[in-house]
């Protein structure tokens, strides 16, 4: 798909808020309120915009640790690839799971509460998994940078 320079802009303005009305975007990119709200249904109809997200404080919500994971499969075969992805995708702790090239197979985002929420999942959930080889986790210590905003150009 080809984005003009309006689109780009409406993507941007929605990127730092998606709360804001088809009215204020029409405002901001100098259209009037019909081709705004036209482009943006055909942003979200094309896949462009995916949807619409609340991003929360996950420390106010009581999750006090991310850490990620890498893991190193026993086999490598398509058939286990699958069967891990399906068996760690069932947990809600694992925010994310990115499939690398390299010394490690998998890369997984995880949260918890604490340290031992953190300890109980190693322990219950990937120690468990009959295809992980091995695994190396890194705590973070502090999100120096954080967003989920693609620079448009």
């Amino acid at each position: 798909m080809s984005l003009d320079k309006k689109d780009k802009l409406i993507l941007s303005l929605l990127q730092e808020d998606s709360t804001l009305s088809v009215k204020e975007i029409s405002e901001k990119i100098g259209l009037t309120f019909t081709p705004t709200y036209e482009r943006i249904k055909n942003l979200e109809k094309s896949g462009v915009v995916e949807k619409y997200v609340a991003l929360l404080n996950r420390e106010k919500l009581g999750i006090n640790i991310v850490v990620y994971c890498n893991v190193r499969l026993k086999e490598q075969s398509q058939t286990t690839l699958k069967e891990f992805e399906n068996y760690i995708s069932k947990y809600d702790e694992v925010q994310e799971i990115i499939s690398l090239s390299g010394e490690y197979d998998y890369q997984l985002k995880i949260l918890a509460n604490d340290i031992y929420s953190y300890n109980h999942f190693t322990v219950n959930v990937i120690s468990n998994s009959p295809h992980i080889g091995q695994y190396h986790s890194s705590i973070v210590l502090a999100e120096v940078k954080k967003s989920t905003k693609f620079k448009l150009d």
